[in-house]
C-alpha cells in the first residue's frame, strides 16, 4: 500500500516537473520570437526614459519579462511564510497571487495607455456587438484574449468562490467593462467597444478552462477556505 502511494507521489512530481519544463520551453520560444523587437526598446528602458519604453508595447513587455525573477522571488517568499504558518497549498496560492498581478498588470497598462490625442478628443463608444471584431485582425483578437487571461487562469485556483467557468466569464466581463469605462471617462483617445469586453471575457474563461485541473476539486467552505470535494465512487447497495 505504501509502495503504491509512493509511486503515486513520484508520478505527480514527475508530471509537475514535465509541466514546468514545457512552460519554460514555451516562454523561451516566445522570448526567442520577440527578442529582436524587444531589444529595440532596451536602450530606452535601460536609460529609464518614459518615451520609447513605458509608452510602447515592446517596452512594457520587455519590463514584464525583466521583472520575472523578482516575481519568482516574491512567490518563494510568500510560499515560505505560508508554509511556516501551516497554510494549505502554500505554493499554489502564492503562485496564484503573484501570477494574477504580474500577468494582468502589463496588459492593463497597455490598454489604459493614452493615445496621441488623449484629453483633446471626446470619448468614443462602439456598442454594436461584433462590428469591431472583424476589424481587430488576428493580433488584435489574440491581444484582447490575453488581457485577463492570467486573472482567469489563477483566480479560480486562489479563490474557491470563483472556481467556475461562468463566474470567471462574468469576472472578466466586469473587469473589462471597468477598463472600457475608464477609457471613455478619462478620454484616453481610445474606442470603448463592447467587442473588447466580449473578447476579454472569453479570454479569461478559456484560461480558466486551461487551469481547471488545479481548481475543479475545490469548493467554498465557511471561513473563506477551500477543501476538496469528495467524489463518489459508487452507490451503496
Amino acid at each position: 500500500m505504501n509502495h503504491i502511494a509512493s509511486r503515486s507521489v513520484r508520478s505527480r512530481h514527475t508530471r509537475r516537473i514535465v509541466l514546468l519544463g514545457l512552460a519554460a520551453l514555451g516562454v523561451a520560444g516566445v522570448a526567442r520570437i520577440l527578442w529582436r523587437p524587444l531589444m529595440m526598446s532596451a536602450p530606452m528602458c535601460m536609460a529609464g526614459r518614459w518615451h520609447g519604453c513605458f509608452d510602447t508595447f515592446n517596452g512594457v513587455v520587455l519590463m514584464a519579462l525583466v521583472a520575472l525573477p523578482l516575481a519568482a522571488l516574491v512567490v518563494w517568499a510568500l510560499a515560505s511564510r505560508r508554509r511556516a504558518t501551516g497554510a494549505a497549498s502554500p505554493w499554489r496560492t502564492s503562485l496564484a497571487d503573484v501570477g494574477m498581478i504580474h500577468g494582468t498588470a502589463p496588459f492593463l497598462w497597455l490598454t489604459l495607455m493614452p493615445g496621441a490625442a488623449a484629453g483633446l478628443v471626446p470619448g468614443r463608444l462602439s456598442l454594436i456587438p461584433l462590428r469591431d471584431l472583424v476589424t481587430m485582425g488576428p493580433l488584435g483578437i489574440v491581444g484582447n484574449l490575453l488581457v485577463f487571461a492570467a486573472l482567469g487562469f489563477f483566480a479560480p485556483m486562489r479563490f474557491a468562490v470563483l472556481a467556475s467557468v461562468p463566474r470567471i466569464l462574468a469576472l472578466g466581463a466586469v473587469c473589462s467593462t471597468l477598463v472600457e469605462t475608464a477609457q471613455y471617462v478619462f478620454r484616453l483617445d481610445r474606442v470603448s467597444s463592447v467587442d473588447d469586453v466580449l473578447v476579454n471575457a472569453v479570454g479569461a474563461a478559456l484560461a480558466a478552462l486551461a487551469s481547471r485541473r488545479w481548481w475543479r476539486g475545490t469548493a467554498e467552505v465557511p471561513g473563506g477556505r477551500s477543501r476538496p470535494v469528495p467524489v463518489p465512487t459508487g452507490r451503496a447497495a
